[in-house]
């Protein structure tokens, strides 16, 4: 009857040291899969923030490219008034001391 009882728990513990290492394993692989989706969610939040500053980006490009037309043209209108103002208009010194 011993010789019985014997090999039945020799048989049981491998099972439970099974048990315990799968469920170990299992813990290990859940552990890595809440840190891939942690890094997921890191990633796809940081694509969302580059798409953002891109935007941001583009927009300032374009401002600053009307406001260069824009001085531009105030600059030929200022250069236009002047040449037609007498206020502006170069005098020659020397011509008027002899």
């Amino acid at each position: 009857y011993r010789s019985r009882k014997l090999p039945s728990k020799v048989e049981r513990a491998p099972a439970t040291m099974m048990n315990a290492d799968m469920d170990a394993v299992e813990a290990e692989n859940q552990v890595e899969l809440e840190e891939k989706t942690r890094l997921i969610n890191q990633v796809l939040e940081l694509q969302h923030t580059l798409e953002d500053l891109s935007a941001r980006v583009d927009a300032v490009k374009e401002e600053n490219l009307k406001l260069k037309s824009e001085n531009q043209v105030l600059g030929q209108y200022i250069e236009n008034l002047m040449s037609a103002s007498s206020v502006f208009q170069t005098t020659d010194t020397k011509s008027k001391r002899k």
